[in-house]
């Protein structure tokens, strides 16, 4: 087979790196990828915002399936183009696609639903939400409705911030016209996990539950990023709350999206509060996670293609799902970010991290200058690593970090705290 990835991240090197040791694929292409991704795949220098040049690209090519990473394309309406043309392609459609593109819609839909989820008002004129917020008070979580590159949700602790947020989306238009709707809800307490799932339009295939570490400094301080780091399975979720989430939120979400003659295909990814009054909803995403599946193909013992095409109605050849253990993925990024940061910046010891047992490093941003490898992005490397214990996969990922470098180099260092204090109980 001959597989096309769209998309240039960790989670797209991620991708490609599972997808070159499935004896089924003859040939990867990526576009744009990055240098990580060089050894593995054909790196052809579209933009994720070029959709009908890649699908001539597709059709030239003879690709028997394409991958879409990240969520623009799919919230643009690749997949629909792809299909329209007769090309095999793994995502959901445009319509699908709302679920991450509009933070109003999936309110809206999770409501009719009685998908349990945060009480919210959504609004499109400024001083009536700053109104509202006035009477509704502090904590509150403050929402762009569009795609603003996983920085879009703002928790606000006291009004001051809240008020802030509100401008910067409404009025500064921080995040362009993403904010032009906001969505303002109520602050949820507990622990946000994601749940995630291949989805073939009526069914679906649950992935483990995972932990994202969003806020840039230890101990959940700081501003919101794209991902600090990751773990995967989660020790503090247990059978019977696993399945009240896969039944309550995944399998509703698909039977509501169906009510709206919508045929969902490819990545569920559920942003979930496990608070006193149970599983609750934070956002949906319709593409895999970042950082997230970066330690999903650590741990991933099925060939991935394989799991890839479940979303088209397609069996798994093994049951054998999973390895037994852990898996942790660690990002490493530009100093200030996830503000103003430097790029260019030489890039050392990669080689030396991958040479570990059950390590590997994937590019996150990087760029080749000159024969060397530089810093490009907010978001640098995420080292990930599989172990058969958690102790012992924290332990490998920062044994790694130890041996790369790059000028202002910043990364948390309490990833998965939250499952070694479950473990220590």
């Amino acid at each position: 087979m001959r597989v096309f990835v769209i998309g240039s991240g960790a989670r797209e090197h991620a991708l490609v790196w599972k997808l070159a040791s499935s004896p089924r694929i003859t040939h990867i292409y990526a576009a744009p990828g990055n240098p990580g991704m060089v050894p593995y795949a054909e790196r052809v220098l579209f933009s994720v915002s070029q959709i009908s040049e890649m699908a001539d690209f597709a059709e030239r090519n003879q690709i028997d399936l394409t991958i879409v990473g990240p969520e623009v394309p799919l919230v643009d309406g690749i997949a629909d183009v792809f299909r329209q043309r007769r090309l095999r392609i793994f995502g959901p459609s445009k319509a699908g696609a709302a679920l991450e593109g509009s933070k109003a819609f999936t309110k809206e839909l999770l409501t009719e639903a009685g998908i349990p989820t945060a009480q919210h008002r959504t609004f499109t004129n400024y001083a009536q939400a700053s109104s509202y917020l006035e009477q509704h008070g502090a904590p509150v979580v403050i929402k762009a409705d569009g795609n603003a590159a996983g920085k879009g949700a703002i928790v606000a602790l006291d009004m001051a911030t809240a008020q802030d947020a509100l401008k910067q989306m409404m009025v500064d238009h921080i995040f362009g016209t993403a904010g032009d709707i906001v969505v303002i809800e109520d602050y949820l307490q507990g622990d946000e996990i994601g749940a995630t799932a291949i989805c073939n339009g009526t069914d679906f295939l649950p992935l483990t539950f995972s932990q994202d570490h969003k806020r840039v400094l230890d101990n959940d301080q700081g501003l919101n990023t794209g991902g600090m780091g990751v773990f995967t399975p989660l020790p503090f979720v247990n059978q019977p709350q696993e399945t009240q989430i896969y039944q309550q939120i995944t399998a509703a979400t698909l039977q509501a999206l169906r009510a709206k003659n919508i045929d969902f295909s490819g990545v569920l990814y559920s942003n979930i509060m496990l608070t006193d009054r149970g599983p609750m909803v934070l956002e949906h995403n319709t593409r895999f996670g970042d950082p997230e599946t970066q330690a999903f193909v650590m741990l991933l013992h099925e060939d991935l293609l394989s799991v890839l095409e479940y979303a088209e109605g397609r069996k798994l050849q093994t049951d054998e799902l999973w390895k037994p253990g852990y898996a942790i993925s660690v990002t490493l990024a530009s100093g200030g970010y996830p503000g103003e940061y430097r790029s260019g910046l030489p890039i050392t010891g990669i080689e030396d991290a991958n040479r570990l047992e059950g390590v590997q490093v994937f590019h996150a941003g990087t760029a080749l200058k000159d024969g060397q490898l530089v810093t490009a992005g907010g978001r640098v490397l995420s080292v990930a690593a599989y172990g058969e214990t958690l102790q012992d996969t924290v332990a490998r990922a920062y044994e790694a970090i130890k041996y790369i470098s790059f000028e202002g180099m910043h990364y948390r260092t309490d990833i998965a705290h939250r499952g070694l204090k479950a473990l220590a109980r």
